[in-house]
């Protein structure tokens, strides 16, 4: 099942679509919270500060959406409330362990350092994901003529994407074979979570 297709069937099924939503406003807080946790508190630059901001507001405004499916009232991430909960959970997690990992080994990187680098991949990595992932599954809303809409995401994830380009340029010349490596590492994370959830809907339909 393709990701279109796998939209497709999520939006035209309130309950699952509702939990869908929900997975991915646990994901951007994920997101949001991880870049909060790197920043260092005197270094900390307002790029960084925006886009944590901008992911928290991300994970606000997809909970606000599960409002417009009228039957479904999902008050808090529980697993109950989720799909594919454990990987929903592990998965950005996974990523920064994994690419430290990688940083470590190809760059001997520790401490402040470190931090700021996996935030550089990582947070890459996941807007390239996102750059993706959100285009697909408007397409999907605007199909099935759902009144949910993520057009203002998809609009802010391409400038975050812009703006961990620049920085990332900053950091390394060779910063395309890291991020290259960073996508890698998260496109397997990403297939896992994908089958994880497909294996919940079909368990479920």
């Amino acid at each position: 099942m393709e990701l279109k297709n796998l939209f497709t069937f999520i939006v035209n099924n309130d309950a699952l679509h509702a939990r869908w939503l929900n997975t991915l406003s646990l994901m951007e807080n994920t997101g949001a919270r991880k870049i909060s946790a790197s920043e260092d508190p005197a270094t900390v630059t307002y790029i960084i500060l925006k886009h944590a901001a901008e992911e928290h507001r991300h994970a606000f405004y997809l909970k606000k959406q599960i409002e417009k499916i009228e039957s479904e009232k999902l008050p808090t991430y529980a697993p109950n409330y989720l799909l594919a909960a454990t990987h929903s959970k592990r998965y950005l997690n996974q990523l920064d362990i994994d690419v430290c990992r990688y940083l470590k080994q190809a760059l001997s990187l520790t401490g402040k350092e470190l931090r700021f680098a996996a935030y550089l991949l990582v947070t890459y990595a996941i807007e390239v994901r996102a750059d993706e992932l959100y285009p697909v599954y408007q397409d999907a809303l605007t199909e099935a003529g759902s009144k949910v809409n993520v057009k203002s995401i998809i609009l802010e994830e391409e400038g975050h994407l812009e703006e961990m380009i620049n920085q990332l340029q900053q950091f390394s010349v060779d910063w395309q074979i890291h991020a290259n490596k960073a996508v890698a590492i998260e496109t397997a994370l990403f297939e896992n979570w994908v089958s994880e959830v497909k294996a919940e809907i079909e368990t479920a339909a």
